[in-house]
C-alpha cells in the first residue's frame, strides 16, 4: 500500500488563513498592522522571486510589507545601517535579510546585527541559544513547519526514533532540537555517518535535509516510517525540455512504496516556510506590542 501524502500546501494555506484572521485582530487591538521588513541585496533571480512571494503573502495576511531592494554593490556598512534603522522602527516587527548575500558582505555579521526579537527567520545566535536551552525565542521557519506537519500526522512524538539527515544551522540542528524537545530519540546523520542506510532504517521519523537529489532510497526506510523531505533539487533537463524537474532528497516513488506517510516535492515542506514566517511575524508583533497571544494555537 502506498504511503499517505502529507499535503504541506493545504496545511500552509490553513495556517496562513488563521494568521490572517489573528493579524486583523491584532491591528484592531494595536491600532497598527504587524510589519515585516524584507531586505534583498543584488539581482539573484531566485531571491527576487522569493522576496516577491513573501511580500504578496504578507499583504494577504493583513500585515504591512516593507521591501528594501539594494544594489549588488551595496557596502556591508550601508546594509548594517539599514538593519539598525529597521531595528529601531516601531512599525517593523520582523526583519528578514534574504540570503545568500553578495560575497563581499559577511552574512553572519548581518544576521548578528538584527534585533533577536525581530529575527523572525530564527537565525540569530541568541535565538539558537534560546532554542537550545528551552527559552522562548524564534525558531527557523522550515524546521518549525516540519514539526507542525509531524504533530498533525503523528500527534505525540514521545519515544519515537527520529533521524535527521543534515546538520545545517538553518534546518538540521534546529530540527534535531525540536524533535528532542518533543521527547523523540534523535540521531543527526550526515555525509560521514557510517552505514547511513542502516541508521535511517531504524527510524520512525526521517527528516531529509542534505541537499542531494533523491539520495534517500526506498530500501533505506523502515516500513511505515514518516518521511519529511526538506530537499529541493532541480535535475538536468531531459531531451526536449527547457527545465529539469524538481525533486527532493528522497527517491519519492521508491520511498512511497515503503513509508507510511511522506511529503512530496514540490507541495510538501516548501509552502510551510512562508506560512511559518508569517506566523513568526505575528508572534513578534504581539510580543513587541505587549498583547497576549496563544502562541501554541498557531
Amino acid at each position: 500500500m502506498a504511503a499517505d501524502i502529507i499535503d504541506g500546501k493545504a496545511f500552509a494555506a490553513a495556517l496562513r488563513e488563521k494568521v490572517g484572521a489573528l493579524a486583523a485582530d491584532f491591528a484592531a487591538a494595536a491600532g497598527r498592522k504587524a510589519g515585516l521588513a524584507v531586505v534583498l541585496v543584488g539581482e539573484d533571480p531566485a531571491s527576487q522571486v522569493y522576496v516577491g512571494s513573501k511580500g504578496k503573502a504578507t499583504l494577504a495576511a493583513n500585515m504591512e510589507s516593507f521591501e528594501h531592494r539594494l544594489a549588488d554593490d551595496t557596502s556591508e556598512a550601508d546594509l548594517l545601517a539599514l538593519v539598525e534603522r529597521l531595528n529601531a522602527d516601531p512599525a517593523v516587527d520582523g526583519i528578514l535579510v534574504q540570503l545568500p548575500l553578495p560575497k563581499h558582505i559577511d552574512e553572519q555579521a548581518v544576521i548578528a546585527a538584527i534585533d533577536p526579537d525581530k529575527d523572525v527567520d530564527g537565525f540569530h545566535v541568541i535565538n539558537a541559544g534560546r532554542l537550545a536551552v528551552g527559552r522562548r525565542g524564534f525558531v527557523p521557519c522550515t524546521p518549525l513547519g516540519c514539526m507542525m506537519l509531524l504533530a498533525d500526522r503523528l500527534g505525540d512524538l514521545s519515544g519515537l526514533d527520529a533521524v535527521v539527515i543534515g546538520r545545517s544551522n538553518i534546518v538540521g540542528k534546529p530540527m534535531a532540537q525540536l524533535l528532542t524537545d518533543a521527547n523523540a530519540t534523535v540521531t543527526i546523520a550526515h555525509s560521514r555517518t557510517k552505514d547511513l542506510p542502516g541508521v535511517v532504517r531504524r527510524a520512525d521519523i526521517v527528516v531529509a535535509a542534505v541537499g542531494r537529489a533523491e539520495m534517500v532510497k526506498g530500501d533505506w526506510l523502515k516500513p511505515g516510517a514518516t518521511v519529511i523531505d526538506v530537499g529541493i533539487n532541480r535535475l538536468a533537463p531531459e531531451p526536449g525540455t527547457a527545465k529539469g524537474r524538481l525533486v527532493g532528497d528522497v527517491a519519492f516513488a521508491e520511498a512511497r512504496a515503503v513509508a507510511g506517510a511522506i511529503t512530496p516535492v514540490p507541495g510538501g515542506v516548501g509552502p510551510m516556510t512562508i506560512a511559518v514566517l508569517l506566523r513568526n511575524t505575528l508572534v513578534a508583533a504581539h510580543r513587541n506590542a505587549g498583547i497576549a497571544l496563544a502562541e501554541d494555537a498557531i
